[in-house]
C-alpha cells in the first residue's frame, strides 16, 4: 500500500536521477531558483539567460479604475 504511493517518486528518480536529486535538495533547503548562486548556475547549465525573458506586465491586472458592480440572478 505505502509503496504504491511512493512508486511515482521512484520512477522519476530512476529516469532522471540528477534532476530529481537537485529538485529534492532545493526543496529541502528551501533554495529559490530566482536567487544567486543557484540562478546563475542554472543559466550556465541551460545555456540561456532567463533574466531576459520577454513578457509584458500589466500592472492593473485587467482592472479599470474604481469598483465595478455585478448582478447575480
Amino acid at each position: 500500500m505505502f509503496l504504491n504511493e511512493l512508486s511515482p517518486l521512484f520512477q522519476e528518480f530512476v529516469q532522471q536521477p540528477l534532476a530529481f536529486t537537485g529538485g529534492f535538495f532545493s526543496g529541502v533547503f528551501r533554495l529559490s531558483l530566482d536567487e544567486d548562486p543557484l540562478k546563475s548556475w542554472l543559466e550556465q547549465q541551460s545555456g540561456s539567460n532567463t533574466s531576459q525573458t520577454n513578457f509584458t506586465y500589466n500592472g492593473d491586472n485587467g482592472r479599470t479604475s474604481g469598483p465595478q458592480s455585478i448582478s447575480i440572478e
